[in-house]
């Protein structure tokens, strides 16, 4: 199984991973194509950096021959370039007293990636870091996350890096992403709502329930769109897994401390996991005879939400013939106490019992199908490169029936007679 490991002991942003992902063999023409392929006019600049003695790789990004951050920080003041230089990246930082100047909503930007030419697992990659970094944004503005706008996350800069970060991700063709702890940084950041401590507030938002920590300087280290794209990858976060390297890349943050090499590391490499479809999960388990149904729904949303892998109630009978429900959440295990601590708060229960067990998966990758209502991504599984099951992703059937008035049923039967028809073109 091919695995790749991001070590963020200097935090991560954008740039960082372009720069990681070019150092360690991600094709730079498919990169400028990438860029180019958005039409918003954007190109991208590579060169060989230094980082506290570290050889690096630094990405910018370009419109009409100039830094696109430094033209829009010019039409915006009131960003401190503090940290990695990536004011892009501020996305907390914008005024809503103020008239939107620039950038994006979070429905213009899922508009300008549906319909692009990228690679279908790229697109859903993206679409998920903006999706989290949406949902970032209207938890912290109280605001539906459809109205969410995006300031200077919905930039040329930051739609670059993101869109090409999931190109080059997918392009690496890893089967299971694992990462570091995270280096959030420390000091304050000044932003249109005043002066903030690291982490800004849609970085912290993003970065619950992962492993972090702050050490160096007194710089903001880990950005909203790092956060985000971490969190889209479904990273399991620990020490390096056993492997066996293939390729290592350095990717260089704007600023050059002394003695902090400012630097993502990324390895990919062969895994020495022997079932490279095993893996391990946390249970989280409690049984509960004084909530009502809703509570019970309220609590396993959020827990879905939070990271959790999945979640279920069964009704059971408990002592005295009492009926209850056994509440049962499966969580990645660094994801197990954000989650355990979250079903105590939601739930009445006074107990949750927790085991670690062993779990066999299948391979999974998404493919888009174009029906009557609209494009539909199809969630394919398969082992050993035989197709096992295939379903319509629910949150894209549950869209177009809305937008078009139409049955959810209707929907999901069109997506599956299209992936029936073409499921090699799809």
């Amino acid at each position: 199984m091919r695995i790749g490991y991001l070590e963020c002991f200097a935090g991560i942003s954008g740039d960082m991973l372009l720069g990681a992902l070019v150092d360690a063999g991600v094709s730079t023409e498919l990169l400028q194509q990438t860029a180019g392929a958005l039409k918003i006019g954007a190109e991208l600049d590579t060169r060989s950096v230094d980082r506290s003695g570290i050889r690096s790789t630094k990405v910018d990004v370009k419109v009409a021959g100039k830094l696109a951050e430094a033209m829009e920080h010019d039409h915006n003041h009131s960003h401190d370039h503090d940290g990695h230089g990536q004011a892009h990246d501020h996305s907390h930082e914008h005024d809503h007293s103020r008239p939107h100047s620039h950038g994006r909503s979070w429905r213009q930007i899922r508009e300008l990636i549906v319909h692009s030419d990228l690679r279908e697992d790229a697109k859903a990659l993206a679409l998920r870091t903006f999706e989290l970094l949406a949902q970032a944004e209207a938890k912290i503005h109280g605001m539906p996350v459809e109205e969410a706008h995006f300031h200077e996350v919905g930039s040329v800069d930051a739609i670059v890096d993101i869109v090409c970060g999931a190109v080059g991700l997918c392009s690496l063709n890893v089967d299971r992403w694992y990462a570091s702890p995270i280096n959030t940084g420390s000091g304050f950041i000044d932003c249109a709502h005043g002066r903030f401590p690291v982490p800004a507030p849609a970085t912290a938002e993003l970065l619950k329930g992962l492993p972090t920590y702050a050490a160096g300087p007194k710089k903001e280290l880990t950005t909203p769109t790092g956060a985000a794209l971490l969190r889209a990858l479904g990273c399991s976060f620990g020490e390096a897994p056993g492997m066996v390297a293939e390729a290592i890349g350095y990717g260089a943050g704007t600023w050059n401390p002394e003695r902090f090499p400012n630097v993502l590391r990324l390895t990919i490499g062969e895994s020495t996991v022997t079932d490279a479809n095993q893996d391990r999960v946390t249970v989280l388990e409690c049984a509960i005879d004084d909530a009502t149904p809703q509570v019970l729904a309220y609590a396993m949303e959020l827990a879905l939400e939070n990271g959790a892998l999945d979640a279920m109630a069964a009704a059971v009978t408990m002592k005295k013939g009492r009926l209850g429900a056994l509440l049962t959440v499966l969580a990645k295990p660094e994801d197990a106490a954000a989650i355990e601590a979250l079903l105590f708060r939601e739930t009445t229960t006074l107990g949750i019992r927790r085991r670690s067990e062993a779990r066999v998966i299948l391979d999974r990758s998404f493919v888009t199908v174009e029906t009557a209502f609209g494009r539909i991504r199809v969630k394919v599984a398969s082992r050993g490169g035989e197709q096992r099951n295939a379903m319509p992703e629910y949150e894209d059937c549950r869209r177009a029936a809305r937008e078009h008035g139409a049955p959810l049923k209707l929907v999901i039967e069109a997506a599956l007679a299209a992936f029936a028809e073409h499921p090699a073109k799809a």
